[in-house]
């Protein structure tokens, strides 16, 4: 991977993130927000190049203030903004979110005309989509056009040239017009992929078959609890495609399962870090970011999914995503303090 000119690209949606001041306070009641940057693949951007990797970032804002706010902060970083284009009458998306541990954090998406979900295909060939060692897209970049078409055209440009293709599931059903199409979408570009990254939940919504899905309402599947087995669905993904799927477990870890190049073995659960949740948005962006590192890296995978484990138990103690992921210093001295990876 050192051949190319960046170790990860991902690519797909950007925001400025109010995330609220008032801890524990129900939404209603907030006085207060301090403002960030976030969305998926730009908090793995983030992640992976505080940890040490040459990192870019094909996402597209407003010709705005917000737009400003965003380049602003990853040109800081150190993030490749080169290939973020800006585009006129759409807007830089925002998402207003709520503290209230351990367990509710409502967040309300800002995402009307917004600019990232303009990305098209001439974007994403001005991209270093080739010359990257990974690429990063998401499952929110398929849900509608023109970045669908980008998402998919980059995926099969970049398996063509040798580039490892990454998939996190993303699985943001009030992004979709239908959010039963979810699981025939997601689909439809496995082949592509050579790992997905996801919850439960959003594998059991990517495995999700028609036979199942007539039986539901919209609502019922956007309500991202779709009863399922996990296992056996991470079996199904697998078996279109992909190489290994690193299933997301909050605070048990992180269950890793891999495909027939590796001779179907059984999943192998990595154990997580015993932390006080301050606030658990965007800690699975931090897993992804330790676990790229460790791929990038030449870990096997259960090393780089252990250090994933590190990044995501850092950021769930902190107030915000991109913003707070962890250093390589940092993420080493933690894990120092519990005991290793």
């Amino acid at each position: 991977m050192s051949a190319k000119s960046y170790d990860v690209l991902t690519m797909g949606r950007s925001s400025i993130d109010l995330y609220s001041n008032d801890v524990g306070v129900p939404f209603p009641e907030i006085t207060g927000f301090a403002a960030y940057v976030g969305g998926c693949p730009t908090n793995i951007s983030v992640g992976t190049r505080r940890l040490g990797l040459r990192s870019a970032l094909l996402t597209a804002v407003g010709e705005d203030p917000v737009g400003d706010f965003v380049l602003h902060f990853l040109r800081r970083e150190g993030v490749e903004t080169g290939f973020i284009p800006r585009k006129p009458g759409h807007r830089t998306s925002a998402v207003v979110l709520g503290i209230e541990p351990p367990d509710r954090f409502p967040l309300v998406f800002y995402r009307d005309n917004c600019a990232d979900m303009e990305i098209d295909i001439e974007d994403m060939l001005r991209a270093p989509v080739t010359d990257c060692g990974v690429l990063v897209i998401t499952g929110t970049g398929l849900s509608r056009e023109p970045s669908r078409s980008a998402t998919l055209a980059a995926a099969e440009r970049a398996r063509a040239a040798g580039v490892t293709v990454v998939l996190d599931i993303d699985f943001r059903p009030d992004q979709w017009a239908d959010a039963r199409a979810f699981g025939a979408t997601v689909r439809s570009v496995l082949r592509l992929i050579d790992i997905v990254i996801g919850t439960e939940d959003e594998i059991n919504a990517a495995s999700l078959t028609e036979a199942k899905r007539v039986t539901l309402t919209h609502s019922q599947v956007s309500d991202a609890r779709v009863a399922g087995d996990a296992d056996t669905a991470a079996q199904a993904i697998l078996g279109l495609g992909p190489r290994a799927l690193l299933q997301k477990r909050g605070a048990e870890g992180a269950r890793i399962h891999l495909g027939a190049d590796d001779g179907w073995p059984p999943p192998v659960d990595v154990r997580g870090y015993p932390v006080e949740v301050a606030n658990i948005l965007g800690a699975g962006d931090a897993f992804a970011s330790g676990f790229l590192f460790g791929y990038v890296r030449g870990w096997d995978w259960y090393r780089a999914a252990r250090f994933g484990n590190v990044c995501g138990a850092i950021v769930v103690t902190r107030h915000g995503c991109a913003n707070f992921m962890p250093t390589y210093d940092e993420a080493m001295a933690f894990s120092e303090q519990h005991g290793g990876f």
